[in-house]
């Protein structure tokens, strides 16, 4: 019997990939609950099997639904998941689904008490067929024990669409690294095969959009484990002549070799996303990733049949989340000297 699950807040455009992943996996959505009208209508020409909901509390209470998913406004995200563990279902947030230390504490201690799945939808990773192929050579061996990551990811804030009042005030979603830089943080651990790790120094500034001054542009991350090293950085100035919303790139080093990862373009290279190039005692390689599983989404349905932690180990997913919300607090901000 398939799975059944809902989704509840609409804040974030990423809801679409949250639903499509586990619809492509199986999954049945059932019902659904936003406040606005507009997403209402966007989500129900794209769902129409799905049912509105009189309440959110209508969908904790249906005992036939065992997966809830969000895109709220991030500093909605961790409550919400803590409500649905309490009422026995499995949670997957969007990035970031924590806007505090405080909300990640009360999410680990829940989480531990209910044995619930609280899952973070780190789609830079789950939903790249790059990243997902990179990850099964990494963990093949092919270019020996990992060193260090480098991850930049680079986001465009105004343009075509407009964004709403609380992108622009990091009270809401927690700074620019918490935002944008947990991507990073899990793709290191996972490629390193880190189960600790620490923050060494982080940086935040806001440089171009000064018009907001409750928010900031730039951030960048030194993190490490006991084996391993990893440098982050993330920013809201892609130009408007890119062909995409970020030119995101995952560099891996390892002792037998390297790879790049260019996600989302290659500029003035080959079109599309995607793009995966590994250096190793063999050669230069050029590696096809177009018809690589997204295996997130069958994952996570496995470990809510079978109790597992097959798409991603809960304490990784907490851990993650911890040190972007630590690097957001030690954070030196730097100044515009313009």
């Amino acid at each position: 019997m398939a799975i059944r699950f809902a989704a509840i807040g609409f804040a974030h455009n990423h809801i679409f990939g949250m639903c499509q992943i586990l619809l492509d996996a199986g999954a049945e959505l059932v019902s659904f609950y936003d406040t606005e009208p507009e997403r209402i209508a966007q989500f129900s020409e794209r769902y129409p099997q799905a049912q509105q909901a009189e309440s959110i509390q209508s969908i904790l209470e249906d005992e036939s639904i065992q997966v809830v998913v969000s895109a709220s406004i991030p500093n909605e995200r961790a409550p919400l998941g803590v409500q649905v563990m309490r009422h026995g279902k499995d949670y997957m947030g969007d990035k970031p689904a924590f806007s505090s230390m405080a909300q990640l504490e009360e999410a680990r201690r829940v989480q531990k008490e209910t044995g619930r799945i609280f899952s973070v939808y780190f789609g830079e990773h789950f939903h790249n067929h790059a990243t997902v192929k990179a990850g099964e050579l990494v963990h093949a061996g092919a270019i020996g024990q990992i060193v260090q990551t480098v991850g930049f990811g680079p986001h465009r804030l105004l343009g075509h669409t407009p964004r709403p009042d609380w992108t622009f005030d990091r009270s809401y979603f927690g700074g620019v690294i918490n935002d944008l830089a947990s991507h990073q943080m899990e793709q290191f651990l996972y490629f390193t095969n880190s189960t600790t790790a620490e923050v060494v120094a982080a940086n935040i500034g806001n440089f171009k959009h000064t018009q907001f001054p409750k928010m900031h542009d730039f951030g960048d991350v030194v993190v490490r484990s006991p084996h391993a090293t990893g440098y982050v950085r993330v920013d809201w100035m892609t130009p408007t002549g890119l062909d995409t919303w970020g030119d995101v790139r995952l560099f891996i080093l390892g002792t037998e070799g390297y790879m790049e990862l260019r996600k989302n373009t290659d500029l003035t290279g080959r079109t599309g996303g995607n793009h995966l190039f590994m250096v190793d005692g063999e050669g230069m390689h050029y590696v096809e990733c177009a018809d690589v599983e997204l295996q997130y989404g069958r994952q996570l349905l496995a470990d809510v049949r079978d109790r597992t932690e097959t798409a991603m180990p809960q304490a990784r997913c907490f851990l993650a989340s911890e040190l972007a919300l630590q690097a957001e607090l030690m954070a030196h901000e730097l100044t515009d000297l313009s």
